[in-house]
């Protein structure tokens, strides 16, 4: 069953069910009504008996009044019966004499306890005897203690029966009517939901078929239960459509760097098969075969460097390695550092500053400090021709703050914000090796600051330099195991 057709039976039988039990209630409530208006009427017409009909000093019967009340009231067919104290029928005459019934026991009982009795299924006519409903009311009157007489008003319950048949007729119409207006407004509501959830298979649809440029939206003002799950789809499409950009960003990312991995891989592999075949064929000079040698050890080293910093990356990527951390002076492990970059800075025409007094102390793993400053101070090295690179360490709050900063090309906003993406390269043809090997050392080195619970940040100006700021927090703040936040 489609689910137009189940909506509207919903909606259709929650309002067929709510309009029944409405009727019944009225019905009943109307009849009761009906009916207790009706001993009202009787019990005020027996207390107007009750002061006129019967003389209570002499127990005579005023029969002109009792007729004459008759005979007003002779529209609605209420006539009267009085009973003695010995429940026997003094008025009407006729009705005496032709010896009427008395008063039921069990009533009569009530009636002499001063209690009136009204009865709405009698179903004889107590003057005539004929069959016929009736409704009766019986008020005892007392005096001084002492049962007097019962006054009876009775009345055939046709008018009565008449009256509520109306009441269920014009409900029997109302009911017909709005059982129609339940049909067209079930088949509205259902029709508006059911548009709404097409809406939502449409899109779902399209998402389906790779188009994640949808707009979910119900153009509804009612944040209803449908309109928060078109929300919701909105923001998973969105997420959707921001995991596709990222996956083929990577995988370009990915695709560029395979190129360029097997570029670089293939120039020294080609270089060091020219060599061996230079060496087997003895094609090299005899004083040249040392140099040949450690261009090719060289080469080795270089290819060496390229694997372990892939695997690298996928160690600290996945969380795989231990940090082994303990408070250090961070002034001696950088003035190692320097000394050791001190050559390869001179090569690039560059100068080392190193700013830091003797005290500062840092609370890391100290291999992977050193890896992390290594990193950074060669990106700088890389990055700068006849500049100068300077290095600085001072203790901040719980925490080691230390900047390198060199007056390199610096980069583009666009290259600062792709900067620790893994594979990428600043040099914009990718061809040489000129700006770094592997497109690795700075996504290694956001990992690894990272993992120590640390930040990294920089600033950069085109043509001005560039300026790497490093923070690890110290023993009291730093986390056991830093999570590590994924690039790829």
């Amino acid at each position: 069953m489609k689910l137009l057709y189940q909506q509207m039976l919903a909606f259709f039988g929650v309002l067929i069910v709510a309009m029944a039990i409405i009727s019944v209630m009225f019905i009943r409530s109307t009849s009761n009504t009906v009916w207790q208006n009706s001993f009202n009427q009787l019990e005020e017409y027996t207390d107007v008996l009750k002061d006129h009909a019967v003389d209570p000093n002499t127990y005579l019967i005023n029969t002109e009044f009792i007729t004459h009340s008759e005979e007003i009231l002779k529209k609605q067919n209420v006539h009267f019966l009085i009973y003695d104290a010995t429940n026997t029928v003094r008025y009407p005459q006729q009705v005496a004499d032709g010896g009427a019934t008395a008063i039921a026991s069990k009533y009569w009982t009530e009636l002499k306890k001063g209690t009136a009795v009204a009865l709405p299924e009698l179903t004889r006519n107590p003057r005539n005897g004929k069959a016929q409903s009736m409704t009766i009311y019986y008020k005892p009157v007392f005096l001084s203690g002492k049962l007097l007489f019962v006054i009876a008003a009775f009345a055939p319950v046709d008018n009565i029966q008449s009256s509520l048949r109306q009441t269920e007729y014009n409900l029997f119409i109302a009911f017909l009517l709005s059982l129609l207006a339940a049909i067209v407004l079930s088949y509205l509501l259902a029709r508006y939901q059911v548009n709404r959830i097409n809406r939502l298979r449409q899109v779902t649809h399209q998402v389906a078929e790779g188009n994640y440029d949808v707009d979910v939206k119900l153009n509804s003002k009612t944040h209803d239960e449908v309109a928060a799950l078109a929300d919701d789809f909105q923001d998973m499409v969105g997420s959707l459509r921001d995991s596709q950009a990222e996956i083929h960003r990577q995988e370009e990312r990915r695709r560029q760097f395979m190129a360029d991995a097997a570029h670089e891989m293939r120039t020294p592999l080609t270089t060091i098969n020219g060599l061996l075949e230079g060496l087997a064929y003895d094609a090299i000079p005899e004083e040249s075969k040392g140099e040949s040698i450690q261009l090719m050890r060289s080469e080795t080293n270089r290819l060496i460097r390229l694997v372990n910093e892939n695997l690298d990356y996928e160690k600290i990527r996945t969380n795989q390695i231990l940090l082994k951390k303990q408070t250090f002076n961070a002034a001696e492990a950088l003035g190692d550092i320097t000394v050791q970059l001190k050559q390869k800075a001179e090569d690039a025409k560059d100068q080392l500053i190193l700013k830091v007094s003797p005290a500062v102390l840092v609370y890391a793993d100290r291999d992977r400090f050193v890896q992390v400053m290594v990193n950074v101070i060669q990106n700088a090295i890389q990055f700068t021709q006849n500049g100068t690179i300077t290095i600085a360490a001072k203790t901040g709050y719980h925490q080691t703050e230390l900047s390198v900063a060199d007056t390199g090309i610096g980069m583009t906003k666009d290259q600062v914000q792709n900067i620790w993406e893994r594979y990428y390269k600043a040099d914009p043809s990718r061809k040489n090796t000129k700006y770094g090997e592997s497109g690795l050392g700075l996504a290694i080195v956001h990992q690894l600051v990272t993992l120590h619970g640390g930040t990294i940040d920089v600033t950069s100006k085109e043509g001005v330099g560039t300026t790497f700021t490093m923070t690890f927090p110290d023993a009291e703040t730093a986390p056991k195991q830093a999570p590590i936040t994924h690039t790829a």
